[in-house]
Parts: structure tokens; sequence; C-alpha cells
């Protein structure tokens, strides 16, 4: 299963509880109490989702691998094709 068809399983049984308790089909007195809290925890959840990914994208950021020794190989085959090109008549 890819990541998308997880997230969109956890979106539509996330919507799909949601969706019972502000339709009124599960009665309960903590419901009846809370029923504010469950109308804007859809823009909670969509807050929290904000910050989750912001801290996987900052997390990943800070710990990159920095491969020296792939980024010097990577300089030297730059120089070596320029050279080439520039002894095929490439000029710029």
């Amino acid at each position: 299963m890819t990541k998308l068809l997880e997230w969109l399983s956890i979106l539509s049984a996330f919507f799909a509880v949601w969706y019972s308790l502000v339709g009124g089909y599960v009665k309960h007195k903590l419901i009846e109490e809370n029923m504010k809290l469950i109308m804007i925890s859809p823009i909670i959840f969509i807050i929290l989702f904000g910050l989750y990914a912001v801290t996987v994208v900052l997390y990943r950021v800070l710990t990159f691998n920095d491969c020296k020794e792939a980024a010097e190989e990577l300089q030297k085959e730059i120089i070596m094709a320029k050279k080439d090109l520039h002894d095929k008549g490439l000029r710029w």
C-alpha cells in the first residue's frame, strides 16, 4: 500500500466517524457536551498535520548525509566533461 492510500484510508475513516458524530447518528451525553470541539476537530487535525509535515522536513534536512567523496568525484567528472567538450570544439 502506498503512502497516499494509507493517508486516504486514515482520512476517510476519520471523516466517517466525524460525519456520524456531527450528523447525530450517534447519541451520547458526552458527544452533545463537546459538540463545539467535534465541529472544529478537522481544522485542528489539519493544523496538527501541518506541524507534523514541517517537523519531518526539518528533521530530514538536519540529518541529511553529506558525502564529500561523492562531491569530489562529481566535481572531477564535471571538469573532465568540460575538457572533453572543449577538445571537441565547444566553447562557451
